[in-house]
């Protein structure tokens, strides 16, 4: 399945895609949906439909960095031995088509990625649990501010800037969607394609990356789990490159849909 929020004449509205067209569910969004545990009966056709920020009020976004080869090797890192993360707030998430506005003078970088939604309360769970529990997977790019993120040793203050995550549009269900078996993901900055991984070859997968967090802190329907980013990202080019106002950042993982976002870097 194809599920969203969608904003229509009538409002905002969770949905599913059936035969090319939306349907509601229960729900003003896709975070409510997953947290009444409602039945997902489709109602009634919503025509004019179009996708939103899927899960607007998510309890957790977790990230975890350094977790494809390509960009280990180009970071200079070494292969963890544990997932290296860190944590957003659901204030740094936006929209498929919203633009990316920060303030001029900062070093803004790509970072595409497969995001994991959580359907099931998760907590010390082994990995097979992890992976029954996994409600789908959407687009995401961890827009990274890297002068704020080199500050100190702690990346927090480069990651989590207002409205700079955009997510969607689509979440896919697990029985449409294998990222084990191998998805890619692209990054395109004005038409040029930056980035080109598989998430065949994540060092955690999303059904680990799930149990490991599930260790320490409870996760919930509705919470969302970042998976890393391949290489290709401007900070790693010679000389690094990074977004200029107007750039058009389009991230792609086929089989669930393309993120089109405008940077705006005003004073």
């Amino acid at each position: 399945m194809h599920l969203a929020t969608v904003t229509t004449s009538a409002g905002s509205s969770a949905a599913v895609r059936l035969d090319g067209r939306w349907h509601a569910l229960p729900g003003h969004d896709l975070s409510a949906l997953l947290t009444s545990h409602a039945a997902w009966e489709p109602g009634a056709e919503l025509p004019d439909a179009r996708p939103l920020l899927p899960l607007p009020r998510p309890g957790k976004v977790i990230c975890c960095g350094l977790n494809y080869g390509d960009h280990i090797t180009e970071t200079g890192r070494e292969t963890p031995t544990h997932p290296t993360l860190f944590a957003k707030y659901a204030d740094t998430l936006t929209g498929p088509d919203d633009d990316i506005t920060l303030p001029t003078g900062l070093e803004v970088d790509w970072e595409a990625e497969l995001a994991v939604v959580v359907g099931r309360e998760l907590r010390s769970a082994t990995p097979a649990e992890a992976g029954d529990a996994i409600a789908g997977y959407t687009v995401a790019n961890d827009l990274s501010v890297r002068d704020w993120q080199r500050r100190t040793l702690q990346w927090f203050q480069g990651k989590a800037w207002d409205a700079t995550t955009p997510i969607g549009p689509v979440v896919v269900t697990p029985d449409e969607l294998d990222p084990v078996a191998g998805v890619e993901v692209i990054c395109r900055v004005n038409g040029v394609e930056r980035q080109r991984g598989n998430t065949s070859t994540l060092v955690f997968d999303s059904a680990t990356l799930l149990s490991y967090v599930s260790t320490f802190t409870t996760l919930r329907p509705g919470d969302l789990v970042l998976t890393g980013t391949p290489g290709g990202v401007g900070m790693g080019m010679d000389p690094p490159t990074y977004l200029a106002d107007g750039d058009l950042v389009e991230t792609e993982i086929p089989g669930i849909g393309t993120l089109t976002n405008i940077v705006r870097l005003t004073d």
